[in-house]
């Protein structure tokens, strides 16, 4: 069992209905059930690039998983997390997943047996904000199967993969959080990346640990403000700390909150909130589409690195291969992408880029291996034609 800090679980359902300017997702119910819990946060100050030492004893406890009532094709956990879009998230067991939603709710989702997803809150001072928060966060309010009913229509080879890569959902994260990480992620590896943004997480409250993991709030602004660009030097981020630094100082200095301007980019169009987020220090064409996908509801932004350049030039521009990548360029490839797929072209691309990452090749490769119906062995076929 593993060992959990508990602060509280969800005592009422909540449904969160379809967004209407989106395709009707399926409804979603969270149920939950009450356990007892322990207070573990301290409220004494701290040095900010210290952690917090827990001041309660471990309670050790097998999760409840409660149904999300999620199909396996509306969300596949594996497909999901270890994928790029955040760094926050750990694996804390098989096909299990734990990270903070709404700032500081902690909790865990296992794919269950049956293909669904189960929830267990570990860590939350808000009921019914933790239902809001996570449900949210999953973009519930789109349907997968219908966006990807669109996408196979007018692209026959994404519908002979997406039979073997159901459920790769892109998540809505904080905008502040998602703008920080993609800075971190810049001309980086996913180990060093995941190192840096376990750094700025713990400056935030300490939440409870996980399967050997802790979990904190994301800092605020405020916070991240204490933080001098020769500390996030001496952690080992190099001319990012220079980038982060800068970027937490611009948004200090927005009429009505650096974290409300951010939310407002949300509501502008998609090259203005790419100008505006390039506008911060650090944040480039790539790192800006990133965040406008991941964070800012921009479901038609188009992150384009090598990677994304190979796959359009091998299926969306064929006229380009043999050619090198410009910043030129990448508006003709977005375009592609979006003549293709339509406004949810980036979730289009989310999956193509997946299909590419070594963990899923190997994925994918172990079902074919082990799956006796013949159907998912021309998988083997579909990942061959990936790579050609």
């Amino acid at each position: 069992m593993q060992s959990l800090r508990i602060l509280s679980v969800m005592k009422r359902p909540i449904i969160i209905p379809s967004t209407p300017s989106t395709p009707p997702s399926p409804q979603t119910t969270l149920h939950s059930k009450t356990t007892t819990f322990k207070s573990l946060s301290s409220k004494k100050p701290r040095n900010i690039l210290t952690n917090p030492t827990p001041t309660t004893t471990t309670t050790e406890q097998e999760p409840i998983w409660i149904p999300l009532n999620l199909s396996r094709s509306e969300l596949y956990l594996p497909l999901t997390f270890p994928t790029g879009q955040t760094f926050r998230w750990k694996q804390t067991g098989p096909t299990q997943y734990t990270g903070v939603v709404g700032r500081s709710h902690l909790v865990s989702l296992k794919q269950l047996d049956n293909g669904d997803v189960g929830y267990h809150f570990y860590c939350t001072r808000d009921n019914c904000d933790a239902s809001d928060a996570l449900l949210d966060f999953l973009n519930v309010g789109i349907s997968l199967n219908e966006v990807w009913e669109g996408f196979k229509a007018n692209d026959t080879r994404f519908a002979e993969l997406a039979i073997h890569l159901r459920g790769a959902r892109v998540l809505r994260q904080d905008p502040l959080e998602c703008l920080v990480q993609f800075i971190c992620s810049s001309n980086n590896n996913i180990k060093r990346i995941t190192m840096m943004v376990d750094f700025i997480s713990s400056l935030g409250n300490y939440l409870g640990d996980v399967g050997g993991f802790k979990f904190y709030e994301f800092p605020s602004l405020e916070r991240l403000a204490m933080v001098s660009e020769q500390d996030l030097r001496a952690a080992g981020f190099g001319y990012r700390a220079k980038y982060i630094v800068g970027t937490v100082e611009a948004l200090k200095s927005k009429p009505g909150g650096g974290t409300e301007w951010l939310a407002a980019l949300r509501k502008v169009d998609l090259p203005e909130a790419i100008a505006s987020l390039c506008s911060l220090p650090g944040v480039g064409p790539k790192v800006a589409a990133c965040i406008a996908l991941f964070s800012l509801d921009q479901h038609h932004a188009i992150p384009v690195d090598t990677h994304v350049w190979k796959i359009a030039t091998r299926y969306l521009l064929p006229e380009l291969a043999g050619t090198s990548l410009t910043p030129k360029l990448h508006n003709r490839v977005a375009d592609a992408f979006v003549r293709t797929y339509g406004k949810y072209a980036g979730w289009a691309q989310t999956l193509l880029f997946i299909a590419e990452l070594p963990s899923q090749k190997a994925l994918l490769n172990s079902t074919e291996e082990k799956s006796p119906n013949p159907k998912k062995r021309k998988l083997g076929r579909i990942t061959k034609v990936l790579k050609e």
